[in-house]
């Protein structure tokens, strides 16, 4: 069980995101994490432990941006690390996700063949480097999306941006929760 949070408005989304999170901690304390969409392009910060590491981390190195996703993990692939916190990035591609993909090695290995490096245990950068595929093969942000979570197979909800779409992000779920916000432009999505 993890806990994953988006955001896209005319706001500030650290701590709009730093805040989803200490209301989802109770989803997982081994790492948090956050990437948003800044001036100066994506850029995320990570931190072994609870929330409370990567605020400061924050603190120490601020971010912020309109667009953003967050995480608190619950270790299930790999162990609690900053290598294996959330969000894991490829290229232009930045995922967050809550549950299990249970395909992920045997989707693996076709990548590796491939040249993709993979920087983590974790099942879920699988599907940073199955979008970003999809998107170097000319597919549309959404479009590479979809066709990566058919792919997956498991119960698991994810939230994926990219900076070179950004005026949006999105989520998908198959048997695992998120939920939508709607707001005066402005949307949020999350576990719970």
């Amino acid at each position: 069980m993890c806990g994953i949070v988006g955001y896209i408005g005319p706001k500030g989304s650290t701590d709009i995101l730093l805040t989803g999170l200490s209301k989802l901690e109770y989803r997982g304390y081994d790492s948090a994490g956050i990437a948003v969409l800044t001036e100066n392009g994506l850029e995320s910060k990570r931190a072994e432990g609870k929330l409370r590491n990567l605020v400061k981390v924050v603190q120490s190195e601020p971010i912020d941006g309109h667009l953003g996703i967050g995480h608190t993990r619950w270790a299930t692939h790999g162990r609690p690390s900053e290598t294996n916190a959330h969000p894991h990035r490829v290229g232009s591609i930045a995922v967050v996700h809550n549950g299990i993909i249970e395909n992920h090695l045997e989707l693996k290995n076709p990548l590796i063949d491939a040249c993709h490096v993979f920087e983590s245990e974790t099942d879920t950068e699988i599907v940073a480097h199955l979008v970003w595929r999809n998107r170097e093969a000319g597919q549309d942000f959404v479009e590479a999306v979809r066709n990566a979570a058919l792919e997956l197979h498991g119960a698991f909800s994810i939230v994926v941006m990219d900076a070179d779409t950004p005026d949006r992000i999105v989520g998908v779920r198959v048997a695992s929760p998120l939920v939508l916000g709607v707001g005066e432009g402005e949307n949020f999505l999350a576990s719970d």
